[in-house]
């Protein structure tokens, strides 16, 4: 089985969409809010958004099952007060797992939190807990910024975050790393942002004791580590003189990355760099690039095929496409191989 451990709702049907535009105008006159009830969306109009897109692109690519989870930048959990965040969560969540009832061969659910900037991250302990033991999810997305942009929330190693992972660990659930729309002219969304996240949580993760206190805490940092696998040597040389532990001891059960790298020497880096057992294979199509390089004359975000190049023993290959994400996603265990 080959699974994707990163894939986004991105083709929602356009009343998620409105509810969310009817949700922010009635920031400004709360007389307005609208309720989930509102939100009529047919298990055809689900088909029809991912046949077309999705799962065409599982079937030509080659993956079985895809981690999915809502569209990461439509989380904006800068935008509104908590209970605007929870309402929008709760709904794009319930979307995830009506796509996953339809579909339990192709998708798997992760969530979206109902984060809020300056809200305790525990409070959004509930949610992840309702979408793991009611509706079947795998994980959660864990946006280190709920400020979008301004990064006013501690560091992911702050006790700031401690009841949350204290019930990510009770679940036996990983989080993705993974920050929402920017708010903040200086930094593109998926451009630079993302990124930015990445790096900084990785070294976030670098610099502080968390996993002495959570050893069974584990994360996934997207988009292949950020910036990180092209200066392993510079965070290897910041840990030695941090007298920090090595970077393959830090990461070994607690941090891993995906290869939504979308070009074939930064995969081969990725890959030459960064311990096999710590890579899961992910593609997030559908996502932030969708065009086809003009160099090859395939889709950007086609990571399988970078991966089908290289010269990997089976085993490795195994780790890869399957072997890690069950390891990372021990909930997987309920889903068929």
């Amino acid at each position: 089985m080959i699974i994707d451990c990163h894939g986004h709702y991105t083709t929602a049907p356009a009343e998620l969409q409105k509810f969310r535009d009817a949700q922010l105008a009635a920031l400004k006159d709360p007389a307005l809010t609208p309720t989930a009830a509102r939100v009529s969306i047919s298990d055809d109009q689900i088909r029809e958004s991912l046949e077309k897109a999705q799962l065409k692109l599982q079937r030509e690519r080659g993956t079985d099952l895809t981690i999915f989870s809502p569209r990461a930048s439509a989380m904006a959990h800068h935008i509104g007060t908590e209970s605007t965040s929870l309402s929008w969560s709760r709904l794009c969540n319930d979307l995830i797992q009506r796509v996953c009832a339809l579909y339990p061969e192709n998708f798997v659910g992760v969530c979206q939190l109902p984060q809020s900037p300056g809200v305790p991250p525990v409070n959004s302990a509930a949610e992840l807990e309702r979408c793991v033991l009611e509706l079947g999810f795998v994980g959660c997305n864990l946006n280190p910024d709920p400020s979008g942009g301004h990064w006013t929330s501690p560091p992911l190693t702050d006790r700031h975050w401690y009841p949350l992972y204290e019930k990510m660990v009770e679940l036996d659930v990983p989080a993705m790393v993974h920050v929402s729309s920017s708010c903040n002219p200086n930094f593109h969304a998926t451009g630079a942002h993302y990124i930015n996240a990445d790096t900084t949580a990785f070294m976030q993760f670098l610099t502080a004791d968390l996993f002495k206190d959570f050893p069974t805490l584990r994360f996934i940092i997207p988009h292949g580590g950020g910036a990180v696998p092209f200066h392993w040597g510079r965070y290897r040389g910041l840990a030695q003189d941090l007298k920090r532990p090595p970077l393959e001891e830090l990461m070994r059960n607690n941090v891993f990355f995906d290869t939504c790298v979308y070009h074939q020497p930064g995969i081969e880096l990725l890959l030459k760099v960064v311990p096999i057992d710590n890579i899961l294979f992910g593609s997030e199509m559908v996502g932030a690039v969708r065009g086809i390089d003009p160099r090859t004359g395939h889709y950007y975000d086609d990571t399988k095929r970078y991966i089908d190049a290289l010269p990997l023993s089976p085993e490795d290959r195994t780790k890869l496409f399957e072997g890690n994400a069950r390891k990372v996603y021990p909930r997987l265990a309920a889903v068929p191989d």
